[in-house]
């Protein structure tokens, strides 16, 4: 009996082992059918999304490019004659990206206005070279953040109105000019922010550009501060600062109706970004003035 139990108990675990080894193939076997056949569904599913979302993609993109088709077709019948004849005088401080200047000429040449004069400041001042440049004026000395900034502001008005000041600093503090001040309708001022900048550099660059601004929104003459809707680091704050209307998406046809406005006499700033008051002034509003 006790190898008949032996044998038997023998039996009895080798049936049992290959019970498991069956089961645990064809587990195997019926995880894989079921794994695979999930991920092909997911693979299915997505590539189906992502299809849609391409589509989807073309099909919005195909919408804004007829929308700007239109705007471009309808914008000169909007402002044709609103400039007639006016000459702008463009001030750029930092540097003129070419897309920036075209973006300006885009809003004014329809409307009748040319830009007479372009102006791009050094930022931040060569002020050693400059202080050569200034003897026998009131700005010989440029010690001090407030002699800097006094200078601005002669700067400012002289490049819309003319002056000695401009003539005898233009080489060291423009680094480009095309023109003559004093044969103005109008201001535009654009500014591309100076990159990183040491304590005094960054003092001097921020005098020289608040003179600047005042100088020029105190002449008698409309000025708008403009840039883009892809600008890095906006100017709209730094312009409305020295009271200085301003349009943030001078890119799109609605930032150079707002442009066109602003040098028509509206005030505020316009635009899409956040310190934007609005996106048009209410004068190019249907039953507006």
């Amino acid at each position: 009996m006790g190898g008949y139990s032996a044998r038997y108990h023998a039996a009895s675990l080798a049936a049992v082992f290959l019970a498991l080894a069956i089961g645990i193939l064809i587990g195997v076997g019926f995880g894989d059918d079921v794994v695979s056949g999930t991920t092909e569904d997911l693979e299915e599913s997505l590539q189906s999304d992502v299809q849609d979302a391409r589509q989807r993609a073309d099909d919005l993109q195909g919408e804004l490019d007829r929308e700007r088709e239109f705007g471009e077709a309808v914008y000169p019948a909007l402002v044709g004659g609103d400039l007639t004849g006016n000459r702008v005088v463009l001030i750029a401080l930092g540097g003129l990206p070419d897309g920036l200047a075209n973006d300006v000429d885009a809003a004014l040449d329809p409307a009748g206005a040319t830009i007479s004069e372009v102006a791009v400041v050094r930022v931040p001042p060569d002020v050693e070279a400059l202080d050569g440049r200034l003897d026998g004026t009131r700005h010989a000395r440029l010690r001090r953040p407030e002699e800097i900034e006094a200078l601005g502001r002669a700067v400012g008005r002289q490049l819309v109105l003319g002056g000695g000041v401009i003539r005898r600093v233009r080489a060291q503090l423009l680094s480009r000019f095309s023109g003559r001040p004093a044969r103005t309708d109008d201001v535009v001022v654009v500014r591309e922010a100076p990159g990183e900048l040491d304590g005094r550099e960054a003092e001097a660059a921020s005098r020289l550009e608040d003179g600047l601004l005042d100088g020029v929104a105190s002449t008698p003459f409309p000025v708008v501060g403009a840039e883009r809707t892809d600008t890095e680091e906006s100017s709209v704050e730094l312009f409305d600062s020295h009271d200085i209307p301003t349009v943030d998406d001078i890119d799109l046809v609605a930032g150079r109706l707002a442009m066109v406005s602003v040098l028509r006499g509206a005030e505020g700033n316009f635009g899409v970004k956040g310190t934007a008051d609005e996106l048009l002034p209410d004068l190019l509003r249907p039953g507006g003035p």
